[in-house]
């Protein structure tokens, strides 16, 4: 019988536009608790190398883990930190106004 290991998004996040686009979707999905956009921005770290992202964006590896962790819940300034090291930009986009 085949041995099988978890599923680890990072392990398939290999170009910066993969893991642009890899976030992008998840702030399309997220549920609106930030759960889904803060497991992104930890998978897309690890990919990268979870001690130079913590490093880059001026935070210690371990509060990086921990802010990204599924119990950790970053502040947004956490976030603008960890997107400019990761080299990824958030944008706005306007969403269609819902008919009445």
């Amino acid at each position: 019988m085949p041995e099988f290991s978890p599923f680890d998004a990072a392990d398939y996040l290999n170009t910066p536009e993969e893991m642009a686009a890899y976030l992008d979707a998840c702030l399309e999905e997220d549920p609106g608790d930030g759960s889904l956009i803060r497991a992104a921005l930890g998978d897309i770290a690890r990919a990268k190398g979870m001690t130079q992202v913590a490093r880059d964006a001026g935070l210690g590896r371990e509060s990086l883990y921990k802010a990204l962790s599924e119990q950790g819940n970053p502040e947004f300034a956490t976030i603008l930190k960890v997107t400019r090291a990761l080299g990824i930009k958030l944008h706005a986009e306007l969403v269609p106004a819902r008919p009445a």
